[in-house]
């Protein structure tokens, strides 16, 4: 079971966000082998999502009010750690996510850039393509929005 926390940039640790910051490169930049610049000024108006077992930050995502990354609220640098992807906490992750951002902004529209290979899993969570494919880093992505809280 994880244990969820949600800090705003200000209220982590220097050992949370060097943790969060190291499982992004793990997967953005090692796995995912592409060269791009994580540190793209959002970390200090997103809220933070953190998942953690047994003391280690395993799952992460960003959340914003509407108006910083699209024109509803949005969800950005989803990442669980390799070694756990087994236990499924991607799912975990956005449920809480989705959750995290009702609560926190009072939103139900949500809008993200999604990794089309991941279609699949965002549909799962109630989200729908809206925009044909585009490059983002050379990686193939897709706009989906999300209209309504329950599914």
């Amino acid at each position: 079971m994880l244990k969820w926390s949600i800090k705003s940039f200000k209220d982590l640790s220097v050992d949370e966000l060097y943790d969060l910051l190291r499982l992004r490169s793990e997967i953005f930049v090692v796995e995912q082998n592409c060269v791009y610049l994580d540190l793209d000024g959002k970390d200090k108006v997103a809220l933070h999502l953190i998942g953690e077992f047994e003391g280690k930050i395993v799952a992460h995502s960003r959340l914003f009010k509407p108006g910083i990354s699209f024109d509803n609220a949005s969800i950005g640098r989803v990442t669980v750690d390799s070694n756990y992807r087994d236990k499924k906490w991607g799912h975990d992750l956005m449920r809480e996510s989705i959750a995290g951002i009702a609560h926190h902004f009072g939103e139900s529209h949500i809008t993200i850039g999604a990794q089309l290979y991941l279609k699949k899993f965002y549909e799962s969570h109630g989200f729908e393509q809206t925009s044909e494919m585009y490059l983002e880093d050379d990686i193939p992505h897709i706009e989906m929005k999300r209209e309504e809280l329950n599914f």
